[in-house]
């Protein structure tokens, strides 16, 4: 069976580079990336020491005093190994990421286009070198697993017919691979069990029949004993790279004028919702950043009801940067940068216009939004509901376009599906059941009185010292029998609200109750510390 001929790139100590860029550490100091408490990497000066991986941090720095040790960052090691790719993808299409710092490629495309494997090879070393990579290796085999092998088995004087390369010749990868330890296709309990029974190399692990191992060790051992036969099954899967929508635009000398700085980001607005279309995509929510020449960095989430247009887009800039100043005003600092990033997209398609059209919500959109054009962001507010445990505290008034957005006073969020993020969390203490259809901003002080004509309280125990008998409603009522006393004819309750308990000076604690009058009046109260008080009515 042809395999797959298959070309592997290996930068060696990559995780080490990475670090080692990102914290601007000498290039001769002894370095070990920590994991778990085990060196993952280290340094090739620290291996000289006597560093290897799977020490413990303290065998690590008995052994090499000097050792500089850092936690080991995922997100840097790809982060930072990123531009190598797209640097590759521009000489051949079809990278394959197999971790960062090792990538595949499959070698028909680039052996055709260069004439070679060894050329296709020369092409990738040298944009590798003048990346500052020059320690890089290639190995060419027939599939992944041997390829890497390939390239791993580079000296530091280079074998085959380029320095730093090794080419595998195809059919040949089964006896290239079988003077190599069972351990480098075996996990650690597997490699332990197959040297207890004499296998010691992948030569020896590829002469078993492949039909015993897989019925004695399992599915692991099957795949590795295809690995050591030279018949893998694994095939290069190129990566997607993800489309870069970002747009963003530098100011030399910084502008000082909004006017200004409206008139020069509207290309760069442009270009950032032509990039979108471009991929079929709108943006219903994007990210602004700004500079400023004094060093301030100010970043803002917008969201659209609808999707962005580039004047939109510029409208956001000037109400991030002077929430209701005039066009004509200036500024404290001077812009040197504004980026745009997209921070929620969605298909265009969903934002097409029905079949009969959507004009009454294009003209309420287009009014609301030139009205908020004109007073500012927050000038303009829609109902919105939030999270809390009182009433009011649930009505918000959140500016025009931001979708949902709840204000908590640090910063705006929302949940994934543009509802409130507050409202979908549980709050403890919450009125469950039917709410009242009329909640007042502002309490309003009642009575509530037993037989006896006093004012019922609530004792420690949490529950009436007495019977509900009397209610007066608040005296902004209509009409005389507003502040006359009616008897209650139903009532449940009380339920305690203990709030900010944690806070001796600001805890609360109120008692909520729910009564029903002769006058077919259904109220919700709260007891404060200043009495009775009307929170809603149920109609």
């Amino acid at each position: 069976m042809n395999r797959e001929r298959t070309i592997v790139v290996w930068c060696p100590d990559w995780p080490v580079l990475a670090a080692r860029s990102a914290t601007g550490l000498p290039e001769d100091a002894p370095l070990a990336l920590i994991e778990h408490g085990m060196v993952f990497a280290c340094s090739p000066e620290a291996r000289r020491l006597g560093v290897r991986r799977g020490l413990t941090v303290r065998e690590a720095q008995f052994r090499c005093t000097d050792l500089v040790v850092l936690p080991y960052d995922h997100a840097l090691d790809r982060r930072a190994f990123d531009p190598i790719l797209d640097g590759l993808e521009d000489i051949t299409p079809g990278v394959a990421v197999l971790r960062p710092g090792t990538c595949a490629i499959r070698a028909r495309g680039p052996v055709r286009y260069y004439g070679s494997e060894a050329a296709a090879a020369r092409a990738m070393l040298g944009y590798l070198h003048a990346a500052g990579l020059p320690e890089a290796r290639v190995g060419i085999a027939d599939g992944p697993f041997a390829a890497e092998q390939a390239a791993r088995a580079v000296g530091p004087g280079g074998v085959g017919p380029e320095p730093r390369v090794h080419i595998v010749p195809p059919g040949a990868s089964a006896a290239f691979l079988a003077p190599l330890p069972v351990s480098a296709v075996a996990e650690a309990g597997l490699g332990t069990l197959l040297a207890r029974l004499g296998v010691h190399t992948l030569g020896q692990l590829a002469a078993l029949p492949a039909l015993d191992v897989h019925r004695r060790f399992g599915a692991a051992a099957a795949q590795a004993h295809a690995r050591a036969s030279g018949h893998e099954h694994e095939e290069v899967v190129p990566r997607t790279p993800t489309p870069v929508f970002d747009r963003g635009q530098e100011f030399e000398p910084a502008l000082d004028r909004i006017d200004q700085l409206a008139f020069a980001l509207r290309s760069t607005a442009d270009a950032f919702v032509q990039g979108l279309r471009e991929q079929t995509l709108v943006c219903t929510a994007v990210s602004i950043l700004v500079s400023t020449e004094d060093g301030l960095l100010t970043e803002r989430t917008w969201r659209h009801p609808r999707w962005f247009s580039a004047s939109e887009l510029i409208d956001r800039v000037r109400w991030q940067l002077q929430g209701e100043g005039r066009a004509d005003s200036g500024l404290a600092a001077g812009v040197v940068r504004v980026v745009f990033s997209p921070d929620r997209v969605d298909a265009v398609a969903n934002h097409e216009d029905g079949l009969w059209g959507t004009g009454p919500d294009e003209r309420i959109h287009h009014a609301l939004t030139r009205v908020q054009g004109l007073v500012g962001h927050a000038g303009v507010v829609t109902a919105a509901i939030g999270g809390g445990r009182m009433l009011a505290d649930r009505q918000l008034s959140v500016p025009w376009g931001d979708d949902g957005a709840v204000s908590s006073g640090r910063g705006l969020s929302s949940s994934p599906g543009g509802s409130p993020a507050g409202a979908a969390r549980p709050w403890s203490g919450s009125l469950d059941g039917l709410l009242p259809a009329t909640v007042y901003r502002e309490r309003h002080s009642v009575a509530l009185v037993a037989d006896d004509g006093r004012s019922l309280r609530v004792d420690d125990r949490g529950a009436f010292d007495g019977e509900p008998a009397r209610f007066s409603a608040p005296r902004f009522l209509e009409g005389p029998s507003g502040a006359q006393p009616s008897r209650v004819l139903a009532w449940a309750g009380p339920w305690p609200v203990r709030e900010r308990w944690w806070d001796s000076a600001a805890a609360r604690t109120v008692h909520r109750a729910q009564i029903v009058d002769e006058r077919d009046g259904a109220w919700l109260l709260a007891l404060d510390e200043d009495g009775w008080r009307a929170e809603a009515r149920y109609d």
